[in-house]
């Protein structure tokens, strides 16, 4: 059977977070690998009561197909809030309902991609997006990532030279490095595209979630052209549900549409009206902030418990929202040999590689924040600091 399968599926790797989160499920394992939201953000009560009365006012219509492109109120609520968040005018026709936004990742990669086309990709990238594009065989291209954003000479390089037909990023918060580009580089980047044969994917999954500094336009607003933007409900209400979205031009959403009909001919429809009739109901903007309350006391007690155990010559982000932050380790320390000593210790988190399409990354930690109470970080942090200390006797630390 094994020589049957395609060579696209038999090139494209597991997901190694999903490995790991197979691991952690062990409750002694203070796990700080998986991208999860946290369940306390999660609003139970309104989803169950919702849920009920969605199935009682619509009966067997909401348990019907429907129309691809998602339910119309919801497209019409999502680009609605971009107007007012932006000031960007956006038709409720420029917005395709998606099982998640990674489901936008594989139709983009499914309609813009041939076998040997070319993808820019930050350095690191985020996995999700280099699985999804995997399978439509491209060749990426790294584009290194500095401390506010791609760097923006090795961007106009590239796209010069490269003959990119895709450019995907992730400017706010990004994952796995919880980067968030300057407004300065947003700008240049919009610059850079226009007038190119280049399409730039913006993945704003975590865009809502700032809780410190001031937010910043996502580059679509400031480009309309050539530049396809995802969303997803899936950080500021639920994963679970699957409900994301694409916004981009007709002539986009129109060959979206066709490749989605292809692949499932539509969102769950039972979840978009639940979710329309929470955006409807309740101050979504509350909420949010609610979440980012609880994420920012999380970052911040991670990255004081950083500061006071880390031997000095770790380095790591310092997140202005999303929920990742990334350490980069001294070259001749193993990241693998500190990811084996961290288990024995009972805590996880994700090794640096996977997010390299290069196999680079050996001395690098994601670290997730959102997803733990304050009492597992404190004693999670002094678990993998214990581990790097003992690694690394001859360092002086902190």
């Amino acid at each position: 059977m094994k020589n049957l399968f395609a060579k696209r599926v038999m090139n494209t790797q597991k997901s190694f977070i999903r490995e790991i989160l197979k691991v952690t499920q062990n409750p002694d394992i203070i796990s700080f690998a998986g991208g999860l939201p946290n369940p306390c953000a999660f609003p139970v009560a309104e989803i169950t009561r919702l849920a009920d009365k969605v199935l009682k006012e619509g009966g067997s219509e909401i348990l019907q197909y429907t129309t691809t492109e998602g339910y119309y109120p919801l497209r019409e609520f999502i680009a609605r809030r971009y107007t007012e968040r932006w000031g960007i005018e956006v038709l409720p026709e420029e917005i395709l309902i998606t099982n998640g936004s990674q489901q936008g990742l594989d139709l983009l990669g499914k309609v813009f991609l041939d076998s040997g086309d070319k993808v820019a990709i930050e350095r690191p990238g985020y996995l999700g997006a280099i699985q999804a594009f995997s399978l439509y065989e491209p060749e990426f291209i790294q584009i290194p990532l500095e401390y506010d954003g791609i760097d923006i000479n090795a961007f106009e390089k590239v796209l010069k030279n490269d003959n990119i037909k895709l450019c995907y990023c992730i400017p706010n918060f990004q994952n796995p490095s919880g980067v968030t580009y300057s407004l300065k580089k947003r700008i240049a980047m919009s610059f850079a595209i226009r007038n190119t044969n280049t399409v730039l994917i913006e993945d704003d999954a975590y865009g809502e979630l700032r809780f410190s500094g001031a937010d910043l336009p996502p580059i679509k607003a400031l480009n309309n052209e050539n530049s396809i933007l995802l969303g997803s409900f899936s950080k500021i209400i639920s994963p679970g549900l699957r409900v994301g979205w694409i916004y981009a031009e007709k002539e986009v959403i129109e060959k979206l549409v066709i490749a989605k009909q292809a692949s499932d001919l539509h969102s769950n429809y039972l979840a978009q009206r639940i979710i329309y009739s929470y955006l409807e109901e309740n101050d979504i903007n509350q909420h949010i902030e609610r979440i980012k309350q609880v994420y920012g006391r999380q970052r911040d007690l991670m990255v004081k418990l950083l500061e006071q155990y880390l031997p000095e010559e770790i380095t790591f982000t310092k997140p202005e929202g999303g929920m990742f932050l990334w350490l980069t380790l001294p070259k001749e320390l193993p990241v693998l040999e500190v990811f084996n000593r961290a288990m024995e210790e009972r805590v996880a988190f994700v090794p640096g590689m996977p997010f390299y399409t290069d196999n680079k990354g050996d001395n690098t930690v994601r670290l997730n924040f959102s997803n733990s109470n304050e009492e597992k970080i404190e004693e999670g942090i002094k678990r993998l600091t214990k581990v790097l200390r003992t690694i690394m006797p001859k360092r002086r630390t902190k």
